[in-house]
């Protein structure tokens, strides 16, 4: 039903007369024109055929397209929808008056179709909001790219720009494909991609990504992605996709309206023919009262306010949270993810930023700087990770003439050069006692980096894994929510393990552990869980594939260069910011809240005023407020989805 919904839409759209602008206009026309007929039926003695002409103009009008809807359902043996539904119960009302001893209902019938109108056009407007707010993310398509090819530049499609070409971007520009900078630097947008607002600096070296604007220099790229394989086609593809990912709640709603409907015109035609073949009464005498309870109980049953309003929920909640730089690849992920009790996290990458950086420096009779200064120089030359630490510690080392000789790397130990005409080591332990060196412990947690300057000890450097800032809010606000549990897994050593834990106030964690310990310790933690709830699992996404897919619900985060993150999570966060888990969950749960606020307050209003038709207290005015007033209601609460906050 909501297909078929989709559908027909596609088609109320193509006739619209220019969309929305149209169809006020046919609405103001078609309210003039019922206006003016019915002041022709008060002020002249007009029969009721000679009348019928004056309202089919009005009711032609704007019920045009609801008819060839309807007319097209039962070509296609569809026959149960609302257009088919809005039609039986107008066109009955425009015939009851010419049986015997009932009253004509001309204005009713075409009031009845006019508000199904204003209905369709409320429903056209929510719809165009909640795609504009997903539509934002399609802005990041980008059209052109400028490449160079033969000392000239071209200006092509991004899909023909092979892999390894140069491309250049101004400013002002999208980038079309990823890459590499070879050359220049820059500042990036990256809001419609990440949500977030603050420009990422790029320079030569850095990678950069598809679908970001270049804000101020001129870049050139050497692409290291096909257009289809890039971060800015995936996102596309992804959210092209979502909609596909029906939710329990939306497809019940299209279950229900299927079978729903034929019952509703089933039970229409008995309420119109039973009692009258069941009193004494002479048929034709009754029959026009029962017929037109019928036509009410057919335009109350019309279940245009859930198949719209649910649908049209979770779509507002899918593109609220795409604002929020949080895609979520289909509504059938919003209801587990908003029963979540229990949040597994990867550690590296995903609550720390995956790289080493000086936490501390311990000077012995030297000063903090020129430290890290001479260190910075002995691990100019080298490629690990502890090395690249203290050179970012201290940038200025290129540049301020100090001639580094003797390098010399101990494997498994650390590295000696003569700095400046210096003698320095640095190094672990091992290193220090082979070369006689009495070194001091450090309490804290890390790599310690021993460093002896003219066989003295001149003191230590403590590396670490630095947690995000982001990391210290995201316990808290998940236990806000209610979440029970927080689970840590890492590769890493135990005290690390601890240390990030006990800082963050995680509740559980498990340390040394290889992919294949994480899927084992997440089924452990599946099969502790209650039943109805669900356990998200966070991780950065690179390899943590198997246990994205093995959580109920799977989170990748800062997917903006792990494909496999976007292929196997159920939810990927475009930043690497942990705190949106905790937006996330709130935003499904609101979705959620606002599809049964709809679904409970379109029923009850339905069921009373059926109950009143039932026994001839219900009219067709209260008829047209359960229909197309309780859809306008509906749709207008459905649109607080849109909003994250």
């Amino acid at each position: 039903m909501a297909e078929n919904h989709r559908h027909t839409h596609g088609h109320t759209h193509h006739h619209s007369h220019g969309g929305s602008k149209g169809k006020i206009m046919l609405i103001a026309v078609a309210a003039l024109l019922l206006t003016g007929a019915i002041l022709i039926e008060k002020n002249s003695n007009l029969t009721a055929l000679q009348l019928l002409p004056v309202y089919l103009v009005p009711y032609l009008l704007i019920g045009y397209n609801t008819l060839r809807e309807a007319g097209e359902g039962i070509a296609k043996g569809n026959w149960f929808n609302e257009h088919f539904l809005m039609s039986l119960a107008t066109v009955g009302a425009l015939c009851i008056g010419f049986l015997p001893g009932a009253e004509t209902e001309f204005p009713e019938a075409v009031f009845v179709m006019l508000f199904f109108q204003i209905g369709e056009l409320f429903e056209d407007y929510a719809e165009g909001r909640s795609r504009d707010s997903i539509s934002h993310l399609m802005d990041i398509r980008p059209d052109t790219a400028h490449v160079e090819r033969n000392g000239s530049l071209l200006t092509v499609s991004p899909d023909e720009v092979k892999v390894g070409e140069n491309i250049v971007i101004r400013p002002g520009e999208k980038i079309p494909l990823d890459g590499v900078i070879t050359e220049g630097s820059s500042s990036l947008n990256t809001i419609a991609l990440t949500g977030e607002s603050m420009p990422r600096m790029v320079e030569t070296d850095d990678e950069v990504m598809s679908g970001c604007i270049n804000l101020s220099g001129v870049i050139r790229v050497r692409t290291t992605k096909s257009f289809g394989e890039s971060t800015v086609s995936k996102i596309i593809g992804l959210i092209e996709h979502a909609d596909a990912r029906k939710s329990r709640s939306e497809s019940f709603i299209t279950r229900f309206a299927r079978i729903y409907t034929p019952i509703v015109v089933i039970a229409a035609l008995l309420l119109a023919l039973v009692p009258p073949l069941c009193t004494s009464a002479a048929f034709m005498d009754v029959f026009p009262v029962w017929l037109h309870r019928a036509l009410i109980f057919l335009i109350v049953s019309c279940p245009c306010a859930l198949v719209i309003s649910v649908p049209l929920t979770f779509f507002g909640g899918l593109g609220g949270a795409s604002r929020e730089g949080i895609l979520i690849k289909g509504s059938s992920y919003m209801d587990v993810l908003a029963k979540v009790n229990t949040v597994v996290f990867d550690k590296t990458g995903t609550l720390t930023h995956g790289e080493f950086a000086v936490e501390a420096v311990h000077p012995e009779d030297f000063n903090e700087k020129e430290l890290l200064h001479l260190a910075a120089h002995v691990e100019h030359y080298s490629t690990h990770p502890i090395g690249e630490a203290l050179r970012s510690a201290f940038p200025d080392e290129k540049n301020d003439g100090c001639k580094v000789t003797e390098v010399e790397e101990i494997a498994g130990e650390g590295i000696k050069a003569n700095v400046a005409g210096r003698a320095v080591y640095v190094g672990n332990t091992k290193m220090m006692n082979r070369i006689g060196i009495k070194w001091k412990n450090c309490s804290c947690v890390g790599t310690i980096i021993h460093v002896a300057i003219d066989g003295k000890y001149a003191g230590h450097i403590v590396i670490n894994d630095r947690i995000k800032d982001e990391s210290f809010q995201t316990i808290p606000s998940l236990k806000k929510l209610g979440v029970e549990q927080t689970v840590m897994l890492t590769g890493d050593r135990k005290e690390v393990a601890a240390n990030v834990a006990e800082k963050l106030g995680i509740d559980r964690w498990y340390a040394e552990l290889l992919p294949a310990d994480k899927v084992k310790y997440v089924e452990q933690l599946l099969a502790e869980n209650r039943t109805g709830k669900a356990l998200a699992f966070v991780g950065d996404g690179i390899n943590d594939a198997p246990v994205l897919k093995r959580a109920d619900i799977g989170i990748a985060m800062g997917a903006l260069g792990s494909d496999a993150a976007i292929e196997a999570a159920d939810i990927v966060l475009m930043d690497d910011n942990p705190s949106k888990i905790a937006s996330a969950i709130s935003i499904s749960r609101r979705t959620i809240r606002i599809a049964r606020e709809n679904v409970g307050f379109a029923i009850g209003i339905k069921i009373a005023i059926l109950l009143l038709a039932s026994v001839g207290l219900g009219t067709m005015w209260m008829a047209v407020f359960a229909d197309v007033g309780v859809t306008v209601l509906a749709v207008f609460n459905a649109m607080r989805a849109l909003k994250t906050n």
